[in-house]
């Protein structure tokens, strides 16, 4: 069960936060506002040292060349400590660490973070819940996992670069399984049909 401060939608601001992350093996104190301009992927998962996790936590530090290029950022949430943070950095991924990592890990140690994006169960983790925040700081993208499950680090990709293909193109709205440099639907009863037409 899922305790719940507020019900978070997209469309919503994203509730800002100060913490305490691990980057470039430092601790650093780090605020979700101070990254308005730029596109965040919010990626909370459960904990440190457990199976799952490395391999997303590691999968989206491998294409953050491509994330960045995109005008957009990566930060990682657990409910662990900083220290906890720092040690499985410290641990190579032949163990099951994380090794190098191009992004911060945040510490959710009050779990307050977890709480106020509605993702904090019972027995005090975090559900796997992926957020895509726009330069502006509002929601545009949630995706939220049970604690087995992987996320898709090229379906995030996807999504980041649809929503700002529309955020672009105001009169453009992109369909099932779009691609950049796919066609793109006109949002309109008339000029839609040229898109239905050639599918």
């Amino acid at each position: 069960m899922v305790l719940s401060e507020n019900c978070i939608q997209v469309g919503d601001r994203a509730p800002d936060f100060s913490a305490t992350a691990v980057y470039e093996q430092e601790f650093k104190q780090i605020k979700l506002s101070d990254y308005l301009g730029k596109y965040i992927i919010l990626l909370f998962y459960p904990l440190d040292f457990t199976f799952v996790c490395p391999t997303e936590i590691t999968a989206f530090s491998d294409v953050y060349e491509r994330i960045k290029s995109l005008n957009a950022e990566v930060l990682a949430i657990s409910v662990d400590s900083e220290y906890c943070h720092l040690a499985w950095l410290q641990m190579d991924r032949d163990s099951g660490g994380l090794g190098h990592l191009n992004y911060p890990l945040v510490s959710d140690l009050t779990k307050k973070i977890s709480l106020s994006y509605n993702l904090l169960m019972e027995d005090g983790k975090a559900l796997r819940g992926l957020f895509i925040i726009d330069q502006e700081g509002i929601i545009q993208h949630s995706l939220v996992n049970n604690l087995d499950v992987g996320r898709s680090v090229e379906e995030t990709l996807r999504s980041l670069q649809a929503i700002q293909y529309v955020q672009n193109h105001p009169d453009e709205v992109c369909p099932a399984n779009w691609q950049p440099g796919e066609s793109t639907i006109v949002s309109n009863p008339v000029n839609s049909k040229e898109y239905f037409r050639s599918i």
